[in-house]
C-alpha cells in the first residue's frame, strides 16, 4: 500500500499531529509525553508569536488509512537574516520503522524547502532555542526530560540513509548531588561574590521573581547569542514564556544573582523533575495530570537544570560557583540526589568543565542533522 502525505490544515488535523506520538510510544518507559495543551500553544499560528517571522508547514503520513508519521517544516526568517544560511528546519518528526514512510515525509519537506529557495534542511529544531531540539543518538534506555526529544534508535539510521549528516551534537550529564559541596567551589563563590559586589535574591514566592522576568530573558538573549542557531527572542515571545511558565516555578529552586545596581548578573532556573509526573498525566492536565505534577514539585529526588546563564561581561569569572553554592543548599534540604543537566552543545567546553567537581556521567547525546539540497 502506498504512503499518502497530507498537509495539516485544520485544528482537528493539528490535534492528530500532536497526539500521534501517544500511540507510537505507548508502553515505552523512557519517553515523556508532552502536554497536549502546551503543544497546541506552540504549534498553532494564533498562539505562538514566532509565526510573525516563521513560514511553517505540518504534514501527516498515512498508510492503509492510519497515521504512521509526522513532520514539521519551519523557515525562520530571523535565523536566515542573522546567520546568513538559507536553511529550512525540520522538527516534531516521528515515524514508524518503515523506510517508505520516512522517505515520503522528508521528500515532502525537502521539496517544500527547495520551492522556498532554501539551500539545506537541518534539525530537529524548533521555532526557538527554547523548543526541544536534537535527535537522540545515545541514551535510548535513559529516562527523558520534559524539555527534550525522545526517539527510537531507528530514527538516526533512517536519516543517515536519506543522506543527512551530523551538523552538531549536544551532550547531557547526570550529576550526583554530593553530601558536601567541594571546598573549592565554596571558596570561589565567596571570592566572586565579594570581588564583583554580587548578592543573591532570596525569593520565597513566584511573584518575587516576576519583576526580574523580562530581564532574565534579556540575559538569555545576550548569553546565548553566539550559540548554534540561536535567534534572540522578541518581546512578544518573552511575554508568552513569562505568562506560560513563571507561575509554575518553585522560587527556592531558582538562583538569581544581582549586581550592585540590582541588575541580573546570572541565574539558574531548575525544577524538581516532572518526567514521571508527565508520564502519569499522559498529555493531559485534567482530571489527574495537574495532581501528579503538583505532587512531583513537592516531593522528588531528582532535579532538572533548565536554564543557566551568566551575563557576558561576567562570564569566565567564576559566577557559576556562586549559583551552584546557592542551589546546593536547596537540593540538600529537599533530599535531591541527582541532577539532569539537559542538553549542552558539545563545543561548549566551558559549561561542561563545571561538572568536573562532581560525580557525573555523560549518559545522552543528541544530534542536529543537515542535508544540502541540490
Amino acid at each position: 500500500m502506498s504512503i499518502v502525505i497530507k498537509e495539516v490544515i485544520s485544528k482537528r488535523e493539528l490535534k492528530k499531529f500532536i497526539t500521534f506520538p501517544d500511540k507510537l510510544y505507548a508502553g515505552n518507559k523512557y519517553w515523556i509525553p508532552s502536554l497536549h495543551s502546551e503543544e497546541m500553544n506552540t504549534l498553532h499560528k494564533d498562539k505562538n508569536p514566532a509565526f510573525d517571522f516563521c513560514d511553517v508547514k505540518y504534514w501527516l503520513a498515512y498508510k492503509d488509512g492510519k497515521i504512521v508519521g509526522r513532520i514539521a517544516g519551519i523557515i525562520v526568517t530571523r535565523y536566515i537574516n542573522k546567520w546568513k544560511n538559507k536553511y529550512a528546519r525540520f522538527g516534531w518528526v516521528d515515524f514508524i520503522d518503515d523506510d517508505n514512510v520516512s522517505k515520503a515525509l522528508f521528500d515532502t519537506l525537502e521539496t517544500w524547502a527547495k520551492d522556498k529557495g532554501m539551500g539545506a534542511v537541518h534539525g530537529p529544531l524548533g521555532f526557538t532555542d527554547l523548543d526541544p531540539e536534537g535527535m537522540l543518538i545515545e541514551g535510548f534506555d535513559e529516562l527523558g526530560t520534559i524539555v527534550t526529544i525522545y526517539n527510537y534508535p531507528y530514527y538516526p539510521e533512517h536519516l543517515e540513509r536519506l543522506g543527512y549528516k551530523k551538523d552538531i551534537d549536544w551532550v547531557e550529564f547526570e550529576v550526583k548531588v554530593p553530601d558536601k559541596l567541594p571546598e573549592k567551589i565554596k571558596r570561589i563563590a565567596a571570592v566572586v561574590k565579594k570581588k564583583n559586589k554580587l548578592q543573591i535574591l532570596n525569593a520565597t514566592k513566584s511573584k518575587d521573581l516576576l519583576p526580574y522576568a523580562k530581564e532574565i530573558f534579556q540575559v538569555i538573549n545576550e548569553a546565548f547569542e553566539p550559540l548554534y542557531g540561536v535567534v534572540p527572542l522578541t518581546e512578544k515571545q518573552i511575554d508568552k514564556y513569562i505568562k506560560q511558565y513563571f507561575s509554575m516555578i518553585r522560587p527556592d529552586f531558582v538562583s538569581l544573582i544581582l549586581d550592585e545596581q540590582n541588575k541580573i548578573a546570572a541565574f539558574g532556573i531548575t525544577m524538581p523533575s516532572l518526567s514521571k509526573a508527565f508520564q502519569k498525566a499522559k498529555g493531559k492536565l485534567f482530571p489527574l495530570g495537574l495532581f501528579h505534577i503538583m505532587k512531583a514539585l513537592k516531593k522528588n529526588d531528582r532535579v532538572d537544570l533548565y536554564l543557566v546563564a551568566v551575563r557576558p561581561d561576567l562570564q569566565g569569572k567564576g559566577v557559576n560557583s556562586l549559583l551552584f553554592n546557592n542551589l546546593f543548599n536547596t537540593y540538600k534540604s529537599n533530599n535531591i540526589i541527582t541532577a539532569e543537566t539537559n542538553p549542552e552543545l558539545e563545543s561548549n567546553t566551558k559549561v561542561q568543565a563545571q561538572w568536573k567537581f562532581f560525580d557525573r556521567r555523560q549518559h545522552k547525546r543528541r544530534r542536529c542533522y543537515i542535508k544540502q539540497l541540490k
